[in-house]
């Protein structure tokens, strides 16, 4: 399915050490129809009239430090803050959820995967949120498959941070089984306002069947239908 709207412009962030940027402008025009605009971590301002903001996945300024916390000093996330905050959806992958949380846009943090090891391989996810442009069109407890590659995406948070996720109905996904360690098996969650979505699994590469080894789904695709089809309805 693809929604063709001269009206739908989205961006996509990259960051020194991104490598998934382009798979992710991919996966927005073939479902738009539109091709995505390029952003730069250097610049100051995000181009006028955004509907969408993706940060993708990778290895920002190496994962010196911590993972994510150098880009999201970068002179361009002040401005995808302020967009944030202004109601503009934005979806973090992989090192973009990292970017998240360490920009607070998202609360909690990304660890070292309790195995010491990098993961890379199809993980299914069971889909706890339905109510927001993301999720919509899943069915909650429905279970996806979608690939992960990461060393640092154990998500942690502290109880009464969790407990807030948890009765916000902010767990977007979990793992159906934890392959980093992640707290309560969480894979990905919301902001407060439904509006920023942080995952470590990577929709961008389930967007064909035949597009992973072992995938067998086009679950990500449904993801980015899912935005496409709100921002466009809207």
């Amino acid at each position: 399915m693809a929604f063709p709207s001269n009206n739908f412009r989205a961006g996509v962030i990259t960051f020194p050490g991104s490598n998934c940027d382009r798979d992710m402008a991919v996966a927005l025009e073939a479902v738009s129809g539109e091709p995505a605009i390029r952003i730069w971590h250097g610049d100051a301002d995000l181009p006028e009239g955004l509907d969408f903001l993706a940060l993708p996945g990778g290895f920002s300024y190496g994962d010196y430090l911590r993972s994510g916390a150098m880009a999201a000093k970068s002179p361009i996330m002040r401005a995808v803050v302020k967009a944030a905050e202004r109601g503009v959806p934005v979806l973090g992958v992989c090192n973009g959820f990292q970017v998240l949380t360490e920009s607070g846009l998202l609360p909690g943090a990304l660890m070292r995967n309790a195995g010491q090891t990098f993961i890379c391989r199809t993980v299914p996810l069971t889909v706890e949120n339905t109510d927001s442009i993301f999720t919509r069109g899943f069915e909650k407890g429905e279970t996806l498959r979608v690939p992960v590659a990461h060393h640092d995406g154990n998500y942690f948070a502290d109880e009464d941070t969790l407990d807030r996720l948890e009765g916000e109905g902010r767990v977007a996904f979990r793992y159906a089984e934890n392959c980093n360690g992640s707290r309560r098996d969480i894979a990905g969650i919301l902001s407060a306002n439904g509006r920023v979505l942080g995952m470590m699994p990577h929709p961008e590469r389930a967007m064909e069947p035949a597009a992973h080894p072992s995938l067998g789904s086009a679950d990500g695709r449904r993801l980015f239908e899912n935005v496409v089809g709100a921002l466009v309805d809207a």
